[in-house]
């Protein structure tokens, strides 16, 4: 083990620890942020997928064979949504399909004529209960996620381990021997049977629609329907769930979207809504395959930090960047809600119609075009900041006649990520945002993974004793836990075990953007110290790595032409006052030692 290095007076060591602790957060290399970005290359014919976690298993709804896009409906849903209407859902009851009701007076019927259909009925219906959340939204998709891992009646069993069902579903797993007594005593299975013609007719009604959406997004991508192996995006029709209702997810490779058609008109669906998981079905491929670019482009992670958008598109730049271009597409393909001028037609056309049509088009053309820009503007003041870069980018393609997949290229590697992060600190966010109607399988992190997201969260408890768990387990990566704790020991204040967890990690780890990040954290305490001989060996250590990331070497270089400190700090010949009153909140201090807004 090295030998650590001497103690700093009190102010210094304060200094050096809360200057760098910003740099633990944003500036330096982050095991979690660059997994959580990164994935591997891939050909034009095969999705991006994240290669540091195993994939989420498959749902159960078995593929449709050729095709990769399809509507259907799920006998497992049918049942969990028939046992949640007869436990006292009624959302949206008024504005649903008739289908809804009829089957609700049939279970009603059963129940009234069999005592023990009401005491199955009752027994359900008191889990149902205590396990009701606050979120209606929330309550809903516990129990839709359960259902797209069920295997079909009447076992209606999970079709993978507990540990591998969504988080959401665990809570409310142990409803199902609860659910088969209650099919069983209703005969759920008849009503599916009898009712099969009625789901298949309010599946022809989304059906046409359903296709012009997709044909016309990917007109507009200039791409054809995705047809990458293993991936498909699924839309699930059960007309028992609330038409308000949509409920989007991805887990793995299966994009899916439960959706209940309206009575009015009958067999409406929110297609705005299935759009944007569409969206995300075609455009994810494309932004993850360029897993390089991604680093370049974490600072612009900065700025959304107090934007009110969900913390996974605040620590994960490829989430955020992907967000931003849907939000941007939608914004070109938007219903402005104006009347288009027809172009006139006929034998007797004159000059003056169409003089008068060229000018109704530009009027047209001016207020659909500031219609889009609101739209922009306001997704970029509920946080997603880089809508307005694509909208402009999208807008280029359009004029050129390009596909997206020709362009993304350009649209990532050119971005110019400092006028950008500029650009976004000018935004003022509003109070709150919106959410996405996707809900993904969340990663199940463990380990030193589970320690970064800690670290990132401000649980420094947390992630120091995954850090010391690790350490004392001899199958862990040693070299990712003393990194971590290396930083953890910055963010308490604590530079000499910095120090010394840094050179542990330089002993034994051999991963170069590691490797060189721990050199650039030890050039600046020493630095702070001062020990300039020392701070810039280990700036040029940093630099030998050879780590291929450009923040890597433009912060090596910047330790190299100037000494590392903090604002505000005291000059090192100027003598330190031990006796200075201490501030315990440390509120003070950290508003002194914050990072300069970037100009």
């Amino acid at each position: 083990m090295p030998n650590p290095a001497p103690p700093l007076s009190r102010p210094t060591l304060r200094a050096a620890c809360l200057c760098l602790a910003a740099a633990v957060l944003f500036g330096g290399a982050s095991t979690f942020a660059q997994q959580g970005s990164s994935s591997s290359s891939s050909s034009s014919d095969t999705p991006a997928t994240d290669t540091t976690q195993p994939a989420p298993p498959r749902i159960a709804q078995p593929r449709t064979a050729g095709a990769s896009v399809t509507l259907e409906t799920s006998e497992p849903l049918f049942y969990i949504a028939a046992a949640l209407n007869a436990c006292g859902y009624d959302d949206d009851l008024a504005a649903s399909a008739p289908i809804r009701l009829k089957i609700r007076d049939e279970i009603n019927s059963e129940l009234t004529v069999s005592a023990q259909a009401r005491e199955s009925r009752d027994a359900l219906c008191a889990y149902v209960r205590q396990h009701t959340l606050n979120d209606r939204g929330l309550n809903l998709a516990q129990y839709v996620s359960l259902a797209l891992y069920l295997s079909p009646p009447p076992e209606l069993t999970p079709t993978v381990s507990q540990l591998e069902l969504p988080p959401d579903s665990t809570q409310v797993v142990n409803i199902l021997p609860l659910l088969r007594a209650f099919a069983a005593d209703v005969h759920l299975n008849a009503l599916w049977v009898n009712h099969h013609a009625d789901y298949e007719a309010l599946t022809a009604r989304i059906h046409d629609p359903l296709t012009r959406m997709v044909f016309n997004t990917n007109v507009y991508l200039g791409m054809p329907v995705s047809s990458y192996v293993d991936r498909r995006f699924l839309v699930l029709m059960e007309p028992m769930l609330a038409p308000s209702a949509t409920n989007a997810r991805i887990y793995g490779s299966d994009y899916i979207v439960v959706v209940s058609p309206a009575g009015d008109p009958l067999g409406a669906v929110h297609m705005n809504e299935i759009r944007h998981t569409y969206l995300h079905y075609e455009i994810e491929p494309l932004v993850y395959s360029r897993a390089q670019a991604m680093d370049r482009l974490m600072p612009l992670l900065k700025t959304v930090q107090d934007a009110p958008i969900e913390f996974a598109y605040k620590s994960n730049i490829a989430s955020l960047i992907t967000e931003c271009l849907i939000k941007a597409v939608e914004a070109h393909i938007m219903d402005v809600g104006l009347a288009k001028p027809v172009r006139p037609t006929g034998s007797g056309l004159r000059a003056a119609d169409m003089i008068g049509y060229d000018t109704a088009m530009s009027a047209y053309n001016r207020r659909a075009e500031q219609t889009r820009r609101n739209a922009v503007d306001l997704d970029m003041r509920q946080g997603w900041v880089l809508t307005g870069y694509f909208y402009d980018k999208l807008g280029n393609m359009e004029r050129q006649s390009i596909s997206l997949k020709e362009d993304i290229g350009e649209m990532v590697y050119g971005m110019d990520v400092g006028r950008e992060s500029h650009a976004a600190q000018q935004i003022v966010f509003l109070p709150s945002g919106t959410q996405d109607v996707v809900r993904r399988a969340p990663r199940q992190l463990t380990g030193i993974q589970l320690g970064e997201m800690k670290l990132l969260k401000g649980d420094l408890p947390g992630a120091e004793a995954i850090a010391k768990a690790a350490l004392a387990d001899p199958s862990a990566d040693h070299a990712q836990a003393h990194y971590l704790m290396a930083r953890v020991d910055l963010m308490q204040s604590e530079p000499d075990a910095a120090i010394t967890d840094f050179q542990a990690t330089l002993q034994s780890s051999k991963d170069p953007r590691t490797l060189a990040w721990s050199h650039i954290y030890l050039g600046r305490l020493y630095d702070v110290m001062p020990d300039r001989q020392k701070a810039i060996a280990q700036y040029q250590a940093a630099l030998t790595v050879r780590d291929s990331q450009p923040d890597t070497k433009a912060a090596a270089e910047a330790g190299l032409k100037q000494p590392f400190s903090a604002p505000g700090m005291k000059p090192a010949d100027q003598s330190d006052d031990d006796n200075a009153p201490l501030d315990p909140s440390g509120k003070a201090e950290k508003d002194a030692y914050r990072p300069p807004p970037q100009k």
